[in-house]
């Protein structure tokens, strides 16, 4: 009988491991002499703010244009008449935001992956070991669609693309792509043709002069559509 409790409480550690849980300890450490390890626990749904709406957005940018706040974690697109839709996004980490004014370069559906050598370098040196090179699919980083940013006709090496990871979405965890939920991605990338202008506003503020006003949700096209 005491074999079989243990058992129990043994597949009880696995499961909740496996599914997020807050900790990871011995049942009783004070009794085992164990430290007590604490897992930070990541969001396990997106912020309500973060989720698609539409919004009243005063802007001089024309119709058709993505506009990036990296600050807030909002990327627009631009439909007139002081109107947007607002997706949530997950932007670079500290010491990898930049700021610009680029184009959609091209696009990709369920893209393949292939990150850059200093990023597997700077990766392996925390013992974390990427490959150099990932098929498309559910399980890469780059989601369902990606859509490439140009600049002077070269690629920058950053993307707007979606996650298998939604829950960082309103996060700083990127090495400076623009991260958003797949069916969000897929819902721009299908608005978005190449050579879409795209404004990022981020450290350094390079763009130049933009200006845009969020002034919230539009409650009667959202409710009632048009």
């Amino acid at each position: 009988m005491m074999k079989f409790a243990t058992a129990l409480a043994a597949a009880g550690l696995v499961v909740s491991f496996l599914s997020t849980s807050v900790s990871a300890q011995p049942a009783n450490p004070a009794q085992q002499g164990a430290p007590v390890v604490r897992v930070a626990q990541m969001p396990k749904t997106v912020k309500p703010q973060f989720k698609r709406q539409r919004v009243r957005l005063v802007t001089n940018e024309a119709p058709g244009t993505i506009i990036i706040d990296t600050n807030n974690k909002f990327l627009y697109l631009v439909e007139g008449k002081n109107r947007a839709t607002r997706y949530g996004i997950g932007v670079g980490r500290e010491g990898f935001g930049w700021s610009g004014v680029v184009k959609i370069g091209r696009k990709a559906e369920w893209p393949s992956w292939t990150p850059p050598a200093e990023m597997r370098v700077r990766e392996a040196a925390k013992g974390r070991i990427i490959p150099a090179f990932q098929e498309g699919g559910e399980d890469n980083p780059l989601g369902a669609r990606a859509m490439y940013l140009y600049k002077g006709g070269r690629d920058t090496i950053f993307r707007i693309h979606g996650t298998n990871q939604p829950w960082t979405i309103g996060l700083n965890m990127t090495s400076g792509c623009i991260r958003m939920m797949n069916k969000d991605v897929t819902d721009l990338y299908d608005r978005a043709p190449v050579g879409t202008k795209v404004i990022v506003i981020g450290p350094g503020s390079k763009q130049g002069e933009i200006s845009f006003e969020d002034r919230g949700i539009d409650v009667l096209r959202t409710l009632f559509g048009g």
